[in-house]
């Protein structure tokens, strides 16, 4: 049975391992870093209000991971939940996790919009995200990091 629960310290190897693969991926425009995979995970686990981290897990082996980043859209009035990073190891992908995780966000924030991004060429993630309800927004987002 599937278990989607919050993130804790000892999950940390094993999120570790997987941002790494995740953010090597043709899914991700960016590579990251060990130093800032770290300081995400230190985030999620340690009660940040704006990061939660999320693991899937079956008898007890974790599946894969997901963070959540909370805002508030002036676009559409209300709270706005980022579905940051939402990895699922391969031999475990086309299961349903995807959507169970959704379900889950859905039930937590219930009068929130959710937003996310996807590579284009992401295919398989695009149909999924289609198929759970998820329109494509016609503009571009730009970004500047301050130190």
């Amino acid at each position: 049975m599937l278990i989607i629960r919050k993130m804790v310290k000892s999950d940390t190897d094993n999120v570790l391992e997987m941002m790494r693969i995740f953010y090597a991926s043709p899914a991700v425009l960016s590579n990251g870093s060990d130093e800032i995979f770290k300081n995400d995970i230190e985030h999620c686990i340690n009660s940040c209000p704006y990061l939660e981290g999320y693991v899937f897990t079956e008898n007890n082996d974790i599946l894969g991971y997901a963070m959540t980043a909370k805002s508030f859209s002036t676009e559409f009035g209300k709270h706005c939940i980022w579905i940051e990073d939402l990895y699922i190891k391969p031999q475990y992908r086309n299961k349903g996790i995807g959507t169970n995780f959704f379900n889950y966000i859905e039930q937590q924030y219930s009068d929130c919009v959710l937003r996310l991004e996807v590579e284009e060429e992401n295919l398989n993630a695009v149909h999924t995200y289609k198929k759970c309800g998820y329109d494509v927004l016609p503009y571009m987002e730009m970004k500047k990091i301050l130190k």
